[in-house]
């Protein structure tokens, strides 16, 4: 085993908490966007079906219900954030 060869490669694995944040952040934020842009391609092939364009059925039955568990997921993610915010602001210190 050699040892690290630059500071770098040493601090690999410990971020600072201002980096954990971004991070997160940055997660969330992408996590959030995924869920937007099937909702998006849901609408779009639902109004494409409803002006009798050309798109099966089945396809967009398909994305619509991706779309929804995608958000239902999402929400419950939600939920239990914020249930462990409250259970942790009720600790004692």
């Amino acid at each position: 085993m050699t040892p690290p060869t630059t500071v770098n490669e040493t601090n690999k694995h410990s971020a600072t908490p201002y980096e954990a944040q971004q991070s997160f952040a940055q997660s969330l934020k992408n996590a959030i966007s995924e869920v937007n842009a099937q909702q998006i391609q849901s609408d779009i092939k639902t109004e494409k079906l409803i002006n009798g364009g050309d798109v099966d059925l089945h396809d967009v039955m398909i994305t619509a219900q991706k779309a929804s568990i995608t958000l239902n997921a999402t929400m419950e993610i939600r939920n239990k954030a914020v249930e462990a915010y409250q259970e942790i602001m009720r600790m004692s210190v």
